[in-house]
């Protein structure tokens, strides 16, 4: 799991300063299971392409983060563990990992952004990471489908987060 660096605290005070924001409630994460998946998937998001990500249930919990929620912030660093923006999430639903939908692969921007490449490449993702964490997987995995906007940097927002954290 990334962490918190001084470059990470520095690009979310200019986001701070920018918004006005009461808090400093954020997470830091990266995308995928590679520095070169990180990078990739990061790149996406840049590129206006990627609008949405999943994980599994399993990840959050006890002694772990939280379960996304709307409005929730997160800073997204390259494999480098560069941050490259911050996304507000916009929703979030939990259901099988079989029932994504067409919408849900689309938005995730990856591959084909077919449900069906969605589906295989997230069978083998998740599939890795059940060989690593040592349980067992199939298509009833509980996952954590989260649609997201990028806040910050400007140039790359999808909305702009006001003086008093409106958008």
């Amino acid at each position: 799991m990334p962490t918190r660096s001084a470059q990470v605290d520095a690009f979310w005070q200019a986001f701070h300063r920018h918004t006005g924001l009461d808090h400093d409630n954020y997470a830091v994460a990266s995308f995928g299971d590679s520095p070169q998946m990180a990078t990739e998937l990061a790149d996406l998001v840049i590129a206006g392409i990627k609008r949405a990500t999943a994980s599994l249930a399993s990840d959050y919990g006890e002694g772990r983060e939280s379960i996304p929620k709307p409005g929730d912030f997160v800073m997204m660093l390259d494999g480098k563990g560069r941050p490259r923006f911050i996304w507000r999430t916009t929703e979030v639903t939990i259901k099988p990992l079989s029932q994504v939908d067409d919408a849900f692969a689309w938005d995730e921007g990856e591959g084909d952004r077919t449900r069906e490449w969605w589906l295989d490449a997230h069978r083998r993702y998740f599939a890795r990471q059940a060989n690593r964490e040592e349980f067992e997987f199939d298509d009833d995995v509980l996952t954590v489908f989260e649609r997201f906007e990028v806040v910050w940097p400007l140039d790359v927002a999808d909305m702009i987060i006001g003086p008093k954290g409106d958008g």
